[in-house]
């Protein structure tokens, strides 16, 4: 347990809307170690950036917490470890202890996250100031310092621009290094590369990754893009409806998925070698949440449901120490049922890629 920064239990969460009640988050669990990556994946709307919006106290006013906990621990300045449950706490002092200060996020649009009126140096000096209460001097020796980590070349020029006159890569790597200026135990990453073209993307990941060894941070990265996963990830949390349905280390999910739902995604991934001449798609949509769901909530979807989907929710089954998938197939009574062929075949062709 020391070694555990973050502990999400049994999160549930509804917004409220003029269409009614939205049952957004399902009784969510996420554990985080200290220094590890672990991954929220699965569709738009699945509820990954809520959770970790809840963890850093910005919810939305529409929002109802029916349960859960939230448990951080983080190091104060003198070394010691401090524990708390972050749903507890007001929205003040998560804003003034916690957010920047202790768990960063990096959004996915870097010009939403900047102010197009501030300079980049005012952008980055203004939380230094407030959180590490350093002078305004040492505020701007540091922010330079951090341009020039985050690979930006001439960075007391940049430090002077605005937003409007950088590049999207090099926005995204001044939300970088504002997001690491005040020493985060935790960083969360909210589709960091989106926004990028596909050769900035790369860099971007090897520079959170870089970051992250050297600073001994934690990380959390939201995306749909298995591909980010496999090169960033220790652990794997698929999700699904608002309800976290596989969760196991990034082997695990990649070559042994037990959940239809992660054979879809992985299935849909594109690749050069596939025997399929289209790209596969999960049939159907993601449920409708104002309608309270019924058994699994992905059923309908589901080519291989079986009666029990429909009745009831199944639970969390074991399949190792680290490999967990909510699905009736791992139930001891269930038809003894496989992931697709080509599905298999895939994974063969990763393995032998990686090997």
């Amino acid at each position: 347990m020391a070694d555990k920064i973050l502990d999400i239990r049994n999160l549930d969460i509804t917004f409220k809307t003029t269409a009614g009640n939205v049952h957004a988050i399902r009784g969510v669990n996420v554990d985080l170690e200290r220094g590890e990556t672990v991954a929220i994946v699965g569709e738009s709307g699945s509820g990954k950036s809520v959770v970790m919006k809840t963890a850093m106290g910005i919810l939305a006013g529409n929002a109802t917490i029916n349960s859960g906990e939230i448990i951080f621990r983080y190091k104060e300045d003198d070394g010691s470890l401090q524990e708390v449950d972050i749903l507890k706490k007001e929205k003040k002092w998560v804003r003034q202890n916690i957010n920047g200060r202790k768990i960063a996020m990096i959004f996915q649009d870097p010009m939403t996250s900047l102010d197009p009126t501030m300079t980049i140096g005012n952008q980055l000096i203004e939380g230094m100031i407030m959180h590490l209460g350093i002078s305004k001097e040492d505020a701007r020796k540091r922010a330079i310092e951090l341009l020039e980590e985050v690979g930006i070349t001439d960075p007391e020029k940049r430090y002077k621009q605005y937003p409007h006159q950088l590049s999207g890569g090099m926005r995204q790597r001044v939300v970088i290094a504002i997001a690491i200026s005040c020493y985060p135990d935790l960083l969360i990453c909210d589709e960091p590369t989106t926004a990028l073209d596909v050769t900035i993307q790369a860099k971007i990941l090897d520079l959170i990754k870089t970051i992250q060894k050297e600073h001994g941070i934690s990380v959390i990265y939201i995306t749909h893009d298995l591909g980010v996963v496999a090169k960033v990830a220790d652990y794997v949390n698929v999700m699904y409806a608002g309800r976290i349905v596989e969760v196991g280390n990034v082997e695990e999910i990649f070559y042994d998925p037990k959940h239809p739902y992660t054979w879809g995604l992985l299935s849909a991934m594109p690749d050069l070698d596939t025997d399929d001449d289209r790209l596969y798609t999960i049939p159907g949509s993601p449920p409708n949440l104002l309608h309270e769901v019924v058994g699994d909530a992905f059923a309908p979807r589901n080519q291989y449901a079986l009666k029990a989907d429909w009745k009831e929710q199944p639970p969390m089954f074991k399949v190792t120490d680290t490999h967990f998938a909510a699905t009736w197939l791992l139930d001891e009574r269930a038809p003894k049922i496989e992931m697709p062929q080509e599905l298999k075949k895939r994974i063969e062709r990763m393995k032998q890629t990686k090997g």
